[in-house]
Parts: C-alpha cells; structure tokens; sequence
C-alpha cells in the first residue's frame, strides 16, 4: 500500500504512547501512577449525564446540522455575534481552522514548547511551523521582542494557548494587548485556545477575542472536556468570523457530517447547569498544584516554578545533565511513575518534564516518593 507523502508529516501525541507503554507494565503486575495524561480524575457531575440521559430518551440519536443544533449555538455564544460551530471534540476547531487558512508555504507562529498537535497539522498541510520560544524566567509567556521580530510577510496564522499545556503559563493582559496590536495592524487571524480558561489559580484571563481589531480576526477554541471532566464525550467548538465558518462546517460535512445529538444537548446542561462542581474541581486542582510543586523543589536536580493556570506542571532537570526523554523513561521504569518528557512539546522543551497533577493527592505523593531515588542517583 502506498502512502501520501503528507502522512510522514503527521506527528502525534507522545501522552498517548506513554499511557500504552504504562498499560503494558500495569499487565506485567506494576503499579503506574499516571500523571502523563491531560484528563481531570473527577467524573462527569451527574445533571450532566442525566441530560444525555434525557436527550437519548427523547430520540436525540439521529443526524444533526453539521455546525451544532442551533440551540447548543446560542448557549455557547450568548452574545458573541460570531459564528459558532461544534466539533466532536476541540481537535476539529484546531485542525480545520488550519486547513482552511495555510497554504504550502505560509508560516504558522505558534508557542514551543507546545501542544504538539499545532506543529503536526501545520506541517500535514504544508504550512512552515514558526515556533516562538516560551521561556522559564518569563512565567513561560512570549517573548514579545522574539515574537515581533518573527512575524514576517509570510505569517498567516497566530497561534496562542492561555492558559497553556505543556508549562500551565498564562499570558497577562500587557502579552494579549500587544499580541492583538500586531495582529490586528497586520490582519494575521490568530486562533486562540482557551480549552484550559476555567483553570485559574493566581491573576486574570485575559482573552484576545475583545482587544480592539480582533473580533475579525480572532478564532476561539474550547470545548468541554476539561471544565467539565468530559473529555470521552467529544465535545468542542470554535466562535469565529462568519466567512471561516462557512469553511470549517463544509469540513464538517466532508469529515464528521455533525456532533451527536445527544452529547450536545448535555452541553448545554453543562453551560447552564450548577457550577458548583467546576469550582470544586478548580478548587482540588490548586492544592494539588502546591503539593506537586512543592514537593518536586524538594527533589535534588529539580527546580519547579509555579504555573498559574492548567493542571501541568514543567519542572526543569537540567541538573541531572540528563535528556528529558532519558528521565522520563527511568521514571516510568524504575519507579513506576509515567510523566511526559519536555522534548515531546517540542524543541524548546528539552530539559523538562511535563507532570499533569490530575491525580489524588496520596497518588501524588506516593509519586514524589518513589521519583526521588530515581533524581538521588542521577545528581550524585
């Protein structure tokens, strides 16, 4: 069988290989603790359950408008007067918002180290990755001097991640303004990932969306796997201009014809619901956050700066004079503890190590436990 040369492109998602590599120990007999998956621990909160519930009762199993049911539209947008369009899950919004704005050639600025997925589709389509470093002593914020210095002729697309995965920094309101400043003077669309904007620990959100010249120019993309523990449900969207929507819903069409029925109509339980159990959850993830951090600066050959939002933390191993991946894979074989390493969210993350606290609290600290004898041997 023959395979187009684009697939040798397409890259993956390192967390996803670790998580099997994990399973297969787990069948051995090993116990993992996991903390290389994105994925809250928490359930689904039961008033969202009873809604699908509800909605298959009532027959909501049959094909749907390809852009979402117009009243799971209406919920997500309240009064943004942008299009909104639901995706099974927010990959879509990532994916046909790039297919439908780069062509072979143009250059796609986005943050490094990464979402992976960001470097895999622009490259799938041809596009040139333009990766701009996010740095340890700036909070893991853009380099702005870097960033103007970056965009080029050529620059097509903007893309931002706040709070972001892999480091939990967050852009502050002075990196949004400017951000928005030189893409609105450029008329760069910029496509704004926001899945993690309920997980907040210390400062504001800030969104591009409203700064002055963006509401044209700017995509949103959210969903709700991580706000509401849904992440096997497959629900996402993007609020965008009129005329990119049009495009992203015949990529619907021609990819997924629409979002099931019945897991949207539990999005809107979801939006319009009790809130109580997001706070809860946010509430858990922040002292988790200060246990994880805490107790990994008490590691020897680790130093771990505070993220303000997420559920990540990216502690630094450059003491060990270790490769990331190499530290990574002691720590899933040797001490049964599956975290991701920093070079998997690409170039800029070498020397780190991606460790997501949805995890219990004794996890986490039987986690801390076991990974030091790993840190002890590596820096005597």
């Amino acid at each position: 069988m023959r395979f187009a040369p684009s697939m040798s492109r397409l890259g993956t998602e390192s967390a996803f290989e670790v998580l099997a590599r994990a399973r297969a120990l787990e069948r051995q007999g090993r116990e993992i603790i996991h903390l290389e998956i994105g994925e809250p621990d928490f359930d689904t909160p039961a008033h969202i359950k009873e809604a699908a519930k509800q909605a298959l009762d009532a027959g909501a199993t049959h094909y749907g408008p390809s852009a979402g049911l117009a009243e799971v539209r209406e919920a997500i947008a309240k009064h943004i007067a942008e299009e909104v369009v639901v995706t099974p899950g927010a990959k879509p919004i990532m994916f046909f918002t790039i297919l439908a704005l780069i062509a072979p050639g143009d250059e796609v600025l986005y943050p490094n180290p990464g979402f992976p997925i960001y470097e895999s589709v622009i490259n799938f389509v041809g596009g040139v990755p333009v990766p701009v470093p996010l740095r340890e002593e700036t909070g893991f914020g853009f380099d702005l001097e870097l960033f103007e210095r970056k965009v080029g002729p050529k620059t097509r697309l903007i893309v931002i991640n706040s709070p972001e995965n892999p480091t939990g920094g967050v852009l502050d309101r002075g990196q949004i303004e400017r951000i928005a400043e030189i893409a609105a003077a450029r008329n760069i669309p910029v496509l704004a990932d926001e899945i993690y904007r309920q997980f907040l620990y210390d400062g504001e959100f800030v969104s591009i969306f409203p700064r002055p010249g963006m509401r044209d120019l700017t995509i949103l993309l959210d969903g709700f796997s991580k706000s509401y523990a849904m992440t096997g449900w497959r629900l996402g969207y993007g609020v965008m201009p009129k005329a990119l929507a049009e495009h992203v819903t015949r990529l619907m069409v021609n990819s997924n014809s629409c979002t099931a029925s019945f897991v949207q109509l539990a999005g809107i339980a979801a939006l319009q619901g009790d809130q109580t159990p997001v706070a809860r959850m946010v509430a858990e993830f922040k002292l988790r956050r200060d246990i994880i951090v805490d107790g990994l600066n008490r590691l020897p050959g680790v130093r771990c700066a505070r993220p303000r939002g997420a559920f990540y933390v990216f502690p630094n191993i450059t003491s060990t004079g270790r490769p990331s991946a190499e530290v990574a894979d002691l720590l899933l074989n040797e001490a049964g503890v599956a975290v991701l390493s920093g070079a998997a969210f690409g170039q800029y993350g070498e020397g780190y190590l991606r460790l997501s606290y949805a995890n219990s609290e004794a996890n986490l600290r039987l986690a801390l436990e076991r990974m030091r004898p790993v840190f002890e041997r590596l820096t005597s």
